[in-house]
């Protein structure tokens, strides 16, 4: 599955600079792109806002870094004063999009996949900022990720293709677990801290109720009519108060399961730590393997696109010898092989760690909605109990007023 990062973080939007020349290169681009596929005809797509957010990547280092989000909706024509329908969106990194076209490049080697717009601000008008967070970079950019879903969502093949449909429409399992782990520990929190809130009160009142004790005690030896009755429900009054103590105690028990579940989180966040790495692994694979594939192209049209020391040894000292050139062509050719062999096995390996982790989120939320279920009715009745208790209480007490 495609990295993401934590929904919960800080953003800061990142508004179009020019709004009407921003419209007028999408209606350029939605012209260059026929509807003559399957799936353009039944899904319309486009790239609407770029965000930049803050927050840990894979070796826990605080980075800032812009999301695109990808809205689809049904290509349905809309009646006259009618209401389109609301758009599925999902966010995506470039990163992402880096991914999906090397699949793309690796599992149709035959067909010329469309390019992605440039990674980093390059050969920039020199009034323009080389920043790649820069909003006038981040929104040409954005406009050419749409032309790259829209040209791939055009071509016959690789429009059929299921991975690609994925990416426009399901959010990553990653970003699913991280959220709901998030979401999980938060309200578990917010519970704890209200039970404990009440426990103080509760406390507090039990407490309290030792005084009626006290004071009744105190009435029964100045009385001798209402002596015993005032004497019996000042007993009843220290005993409801000294029953507070087993009733916490008991409601420990249930604030222990809460606990246990509020510490699962953590092993949630870890295994979703365990898929950033192997999808960090997958990148780095994924740019080593583009490294290797433009040190060919250079060596086979011998334009170098950036300095390198042997670039410049090569203008010092002259060129290779075409053996030279040939054997460097050949090495370079069952690396990339290589190259592409383990981009291939690091994309397996990541999806069936999504796929595993999936399953067994599924059995812990199964497991978790029963233990939870049976503490909360549990922790219900002895609530219910406890207030039947202090019902008695007063009940008896009334009794013994009866009898004076």
């Amino acid at each position: 599955m495609m990295a993401d990062s934590a929904s919960t973080e800080e953003v800061a939007v990142i508004g179009n600079t020019d709004i009407t020349s921003a419209e007028s290169e999408n209606n350029i681009i939605n012209t260059m792109v026929e509807r003559g596929t399957a799936l353009l005809r039944k899904m319309e797509i486009n790239v609407a806002e770029a965000e930049k957010r803050t927050g840990k990547n894979t070796v826990n280092m605080q980075e800032t870094y812009t999301v695109y989000l990808i809205e689809t909706r049904p290509a349905e024509s809309v009646p006259e004063g009618g209401t389109p329908a609301t758009p599925d969106t999902l966010w995506r990194r470039y990163s992402e999009f880096e991914l999906l076209r090397m699949y793309l490049l690796v599992t149709y080697p035959y067909i010329i996949v469309p390019p992605l717009p440039e990674k980093r601000a390059e050969f920039v008008w020199h009034k323009l900022s080389a920043d790649n967070l820069d909003p006038d970079f981040v929104e040409r950019r954005r406009v050419g990720l749409e032309n790259f879903l829209l040209r791939v969502a055009s071509h016959p093949v690789l429009s059929n293709d299921k991975i690609f449909f994925l990416f426009l429409t399901e959010v990553s399992a990653r970003t699913s677990l991280k959220q709901y782990s998030d979401e999980l520990n938060t309200v578990i929190s917010q519970l704890l801290r209200v039970r404990a809130r009440v426990a103080d009160r509760l406390y507090g009142v039990y407490k309290v109720h030792g005084n009626y004790g006290r004071v009744f005690s105190e009435w029964s030896a100045i009385e001798k009519e209402m002596g015993d009755g005032l004497q019996s429900a000042g007993h009843h009054m220290d005993t409801y108060a000294a029953s507070i103590d087993d009733i916490l105690e008991e409601e420990e028990h249930y604030a222990d399961q809460l606990k246990e579940y509020l510490f699962y989180t953590d092993a949630v966040r870890s295994v979703c730590r365990k898929h950033e790495l192997i999808q960090y692994e997958l990148e780095m694979a994924v740019q080593d393997l583009a490294h290797k594939k433009q040190q060919k192209e250079e060596l086979a049209t011998g334009t170098v696109r950036v300095f390198s020391l042997k670039g410049m040894t090569s203008k010092l000292f002259g060129q290779e010898s075409q053996e030279q050139r040939e054997s460097r062509l050949a090495a370079l050719d069952q690396s990339i092989q290589e190259g592409e062999e383990t981009v291939m096995e690091k994309n397996t390996e990541c999806k069936e760690f999504v796929r595993t982790a999936w399953e067994d989120i599924e059995r812990f939320k199964e497991q978790k909605d029963k233990d939870l279920r049976e503490a909360l009715i549990s922790y219900a009745i002895m609530q219910i109990s406890m207030c039947k208790k202090g019902i008695q209480v007063w009940s008896n007490a009334k009794e013994c007023f009866n009898k004076m």
